[in-house]
């Protein structure tokens, strides 16, 4: 009898991108939020922000938002995000 074996983790294929650069200071830089309209999400990145400006004045907070959490983000909003802002707070909450 012949044993199969399903690995979950499948292949990524990826081009390599180096790590942007870090700033020494968020303090006035213009900071974007993509919310990816998960039922909780918009709470967990509205909070982070909230903590985040508690330690660092932002010249300004910009909020996006995606169509649905199901697809990726389109590129124009990406690139929308990233000629409006210096820094992007992204991230899952459910």
């Amino acid at each position: 009898m012949e044993a199969r074996i399903y690995d979950p983790r499948g292949v990524v294929h990826a081009e390599h991108r180096d790590i942007s650069p870090r700033v020494a200071s968020a303090a006035g830089l213009r900071l974007g939020i993509l919310d990816n309209t998960k039922w909780n999400g918009w709470r967990v990145l509205q909070r982070t922000a909230q903590l985040l400006a508690e330690q660092t004045p932002f010249a300004s907070v910009t909020r996006y938002k995606k169509e649905s959490f199901s697809v990726n983000a389109e590129d124009e909003l990406i690139a929308r995000i990233a000629a409006e802002n210096d820094v992007a707070l992204i991230g899952i909450g459910d």
